[in-house]
């Protein structure tokens, strides 16, 4: 059975940090990709990030240069720093074993001016 655990969210104020972290089992972790994704009400779900098992990894424009995805192998575990942080990041964000149907927990990130 897969698992995806997020921790990490919660409140912070403008151009500060956060970080969350996506613990995964029930798959062989490092020969896959892993995805972020976002979600504020009435819109569709977003992709924020993701990474591959190669350690590539791609953003979405409005993150960029701010947002840091990272994984660690040897823990199961998927990383999302988020830096500089703007209230239009306030959203829930997901964890999800990219390309599948299996998706973490939602975690309310908020972000206030």
């Amino acid at each position: 059975q897969v698992h995806l655990v997020k921790s990490g969210g919660g409140l912070v104020q403008a151009g500060g940090s956060l970080k969350l972290s996506c613990a995964a089992s029930g798959f062989i972790f490092s020969n896959n990709a892993m995805g972020w994704y976002r979600q504020v009400p009435g819109k569709q779900r977003e992709l924020v990030a993701y990474i591959t098992s190669g350690r590539r990894t791609d953003y979405a424009d409005s993150v960029k240069g701010r947002f840091t995805v990272s994984r660690d192998n040897a823990e199961n575990t998927v990383y999302l720093q988020m830096n500089s942080l703007k209230p239009e990041d306030t959203a829930v964000y997901y964890c999800n074993w990219y390309g599948t149907n299996w998706w973490g927990q939602g975690t309310q990130v908020t972000v206030s001016s």
